[in-house]
């Protein structure tokens, strides 16, 4: 029979599944994060069968390359999301950056866009980010890619299938969401599924930010949204000069609600909470 939570993990333990999901993903695990990592990895547990901690924990950190292991960080890692949060951003989007960057585009002859979902979750961020763009650019004339990241497996899956509850896509505006999502009858209730073309313009991998990142192009602009929370601040100031190098001239990074650049040192410009240019 298993122990209770509270039973559940010693201080040794704790600091064994710390240290290994820093080394790996950079992710600051401190003792806030406790019952957190408590519940969670009772959880997986009892998926697996397993009843003694310090024993299943010999067995997967010794094999950070296995499948268990990376069942171990995508239960610990924490994947809230929806669909066009923080409205802020996107109506910075549409009304002050996207049609600055259309028409500085334009003036130099080019129609590529790119932008980047660096812990895109379940995929509502980058798929808000694609209808957004639909909506914005009007025409076809447009070459729009979309990347989407996350170092969790499992959310990437539920990411590529596109398919969502009714509850999750209420913050979708009503004609967004009629022009860009398709209903359709799961189990005698209604779910909606991401259209065709607003999937074509997301291709989703995984990726470890803190590892080498295998694309050498530049973005228009980045959302890092509560990603960052998880780091600490030598992990973020890293983080965030080599999103500055991933940026083009001109470009834009979003950062959480919960997130500022206060008290790292990089050469981004401010435009206001949570928006920062790449002069």
């Amino acid at each position: 029979m298993l122990v209770t939570t509270a039973e559940f993990i010693t201080e040794r333990d704790f600091r064994r599944i710390s240290d290994a999901v820093y080394e790996y993903c950079g992710i600051n695990l401190h003792d806030g994060k406790r019952e957190l990592v408590q519940a969670r990895l009772a959880k997986r547990l009892r998926q697996t069968g397993v009843q003694n901690v310090s024993a299943y924990l010999d067995g997967v950190l010794a094999r950070p390359d296995s499948e268990e292991f990376t069942q171990l960080i995508n239960c610990l890692t924490t994947n809230l999301t929806s669909f066009f949060r923080e409205s802020a951003h996107f109506q910075f989007l549409a009304e002050k950056f996207l049609p600055e960057l259309m028409a500085r585009k334009r003036r130099a002859g080019i129609n590529r866009i790119r932008a980047w979902s660096a812990g895109c979750s379940t995929g509502e961020e980058p798929y808000s980010l694609a209808i957004q763009l639909l909506d914005s650019l009007g025409d076809g004339s447009w070459d729009v890619r979309i990347l989407a990241t996350d170092i969790s497996t499992h959310v990437l899956r539920i990411a590529e299938n596109g398919l969502y509850e009714k509850s999750r896509v209420e913050s979708v505006p009503p004609a967004l969401r009629h022009k860009y999502l398709i209903p359709e009858r799961q189990a005698g209730s209604v779910a909606y599924r991401v259209a065709p073309q607003v999937r074509g313009l997301v291709r989703f991998a995984y990726l470890n930010l803190m590892e080498s990142w295998p694309f050498n192009g530049t973005f228009d602009f980045i959302f890092c949204r509560n990603v960052m929370i998880y780091f600490d601040k030598p992990t973020q100031q890293k983080l965030v000069n080599r999103f500055w190098d991933r940026l083009e001239k001109g470009g834009v990074l979003f950062t959480g609600h919960s997130e500022s650049l206060t008290g790292i040192e990089h050469s981004f410009r401010y435009i206001q909470p949570t928006i920062y240019g790449r002069h």
